[in-house]
């Protein structure tokens, strides 16, 4: 195979595989389900099942908050209510984040159980006795002090059953997105009884996804250290179980999480389920005994937060709530993707800009790769100086002979001292930074609603102009497959100018297809994220000064 076209076949070969990795390889969390269920065990315990499965009415979230008393809560991140009728965290807004740019529609995250789009949180005591009452969704909890929800002021609710049982839930809340359920039973009665804590969280329905193999949105949880990753359809297919002594589960979206963290040192079943709704809940294996006379209590913490990295990995340092970092699905290449995160977010500190702040990481991810870059486009020159000389052994030998062609060319080769695959190897090894810091752009909030300069508003979304109304100068309004905005266009047109600067493929097919290339990718990134874009085509603009200065300097040397 002559050399030019190894090359051209492994350029060809590292795109597709950065094109097939971003759309159509296989899920991996497909393979992870796959390979879990072969190795899911679940062992059996006394605690009974939590199947609280009552339907829900579609009436509007305005009118199931009316439907049951309340109390109200608030601190500088978020604010809500919980109901008295279950004892439930069924109603969150986040104060700091709006739908839409510049919107004043706040983020509204949890929704009262009766509504179509309901989401909740609940905490309680099951038991095997049937004989004996426990709180349930259903239950109209008296409230104590303080008629709001505050960091410096907690709540206290409490019932008392038929058999003179009292059960009590001390609610406190800090200043950012944790709220801790202190569980009490207080047995009055002259008999022992066994409880189980638990503690779930319901979703009436799924909502919409990003359908993105990348990012997970769904049921998710760490078990014995182990990250669980089911999505939607995933539990509308089969019911997860599994038994463990550590840990902590959740309901995940792409921007925000809704998590509860046993007690430690608890073991726990957990279940992801659906039956009419989604379920993630644990309920602890070791039953709770509450002699006559006694108290005992039981401690939950529920975690419902916009993903901000620092905020994550505060608690889970501060909680020793283990891996909940992973809350953030950072993916395969978490070594690369949370420390890019650092530095782009070191940046944006100094600057007070993302956009600029993408365009230092670019820079600093070209120095990083500068002993890499010139090596490839070393050879990538000599290579090119090398195409009259092949050309005339080509015509020399041509298919006459071309067991001597490969002879005379290996020679080539060896007498100028060109390895015709080292142009490639160093792009290859740059293709996982590709994914990381695209992985990093796409799934950190901190992006979101960010500007850059002049058009760019939101460097999570895509370029809003579109080439077809020549960006904005025609007053008309393309479909949204039309819009193919001013950086996509320029990113293409930089990766047109670049493959200039390599050697021509001989094979007309080949140059057609790469031709072909900046076009294609123009289209297929435009409504990816602009602040992705952005990145691509400020590499291409450093990668292209680095490879003109190489390629100068080594086509002088090999005249």
């Amino acid at each position: 195979m002559e050399p030019k076209n190894i090359i051209a076949a492994i350029s060809l070969s590292a795109a597709v595989i950065i094109l097939y990795g971003l759309f159509f390889a296989p899920d991996p969390q497909e393979i992870k389900k796959i390979q879990e269920e072969k190795k899911e065990i679940v062992q059996n315990s006394e605690a009974p099942k939590l199947d609280q499965n009552q339907e829900y009415s579609e009436i509007t979230r305005e009118e199931a908050i009316k439907d049951s008393k309340r109390v109200a809560f608030e601190n500088n991140n978020i604010k809500g209510s919980l109901s008295l009728k279950g004892g439930i965290v069924d109603d969150l807004i986040f104060k700091k984040y709006t739908k839409s740019l510049n919107g004043n529609d706040n983020i509204v995250l949890l929704n009262p159980k009766k509504s179509k789009n309901g989401y909740y949180v609940e905490t309680g005591w099951a038991t095997n006795n049937k004989n004996i009452d426990v709180p349930n969704s259903e239950t109209n909890w008296k409230l104590i002090g303080s008629n709001k929800l505050t960091p410096n002021s907690p709540i206290k609710l409490f019932w008392i059953n038929d058999q003179g049982i009292k059960f009590e839930k001390n609610i406190n809340i800090d200043d950012k997105f944790l709220f801790t359920v202190e569980q009490k039973i207080i047995n009055n009665s002259e008999k022992t009884y066994n409880f189980y804590p638990y503690g779930q969280i319901i979703r009436n329905s799924a909502p919409e996804v990003t359908n993105f193999y990348i990012l997970h949105e769904g049921l998710l949880g760490v078990f014995n250290d182990q990250l669980v990753e089911k999505d939607y359809e995933d539990i509308e297919e089969k019911k997860f179980s599994v038994n463990a002594e550590s840990g902590w589960l959740g309901i995940t979206d792409k921007y925000w999480i809704t998590s509860l963290i046993p007690e430690k040192n608890k073991n726990f079943r957990s279940d992801f389920d659906f039956k009419n709704k989604f379920k993630a809940n644990f309920i602890e294996t070791q039953s709770t005994e509450v002699g006559a006379n006694e108290t005992k209590s039981n401690e939950i913490k529920i975690i419902i937060a916009a993903k901000e990295v620092q905020i994550i990995d505060g608690y889970a340092e501060n909680l020793n709530i283990s891996k909940y970092d992973l809350a953030i699905d950072w993916g395969w290449f978490y070594f690369i993707v949370k420390p890019l995160f650092f530095a782009i977010d070191y940046f944006f500190k100094i600057s007070g800009n993302f956009g600029i702040a993408i365009i230092a990481i670019t820079f600093c991810i070209r120095i990083a790769f500068f002993p890499l870059a010139n090596y490839s486009f070393r050879s990538m020159a000599k290579m090119k100086a090398l195409q009259p000389e092949m050309a005339r052994l080509k015509s020399l030998y041509g298919d006459k002979d071309k067991v001597k062609l490969q002879q005379e060319m290996m020679a080539l080769y060896k007498k100028e001292k060109v390895n015709p695959v080292s142009g490639c190897l160093p792009i290859l090894i740059q293709i996982p930074f590709f994914f990381a810091i695209y992985k990093m752009l796409f799934v950190t909030i901190e992006m979101r609603h960010q500007p850059f300069f002049g058009w760019i508003k939101d460097l999570s979304e895509r370029d809003p102009t579109s080439l077809f109304n020549l960006f904005g100068l025609i007053p008309w309004d393309p479909p949204s497959f039309l819009i193919i905005g001013a950086w996509p266009c320029l990113m293409g047109l930089t990766m047109y100018l670049q493959q200039k600067l390599n050697p021509a493929p001989p094979d007309p097919i080949q140059a057609k297809i790469f031709m072909f290339f900046p076009l294609f990718l123009t289209v297929i990134l435009a409504p990816f994220p602009s602040g992705l874009v952005i990145y691509w085509t400020v590499n291409n603009i450093l990668t292209m000064a680095q490879q003109v200065v190489i390629m100068k300097r080594t086509t002088i040397k090999t005249k």
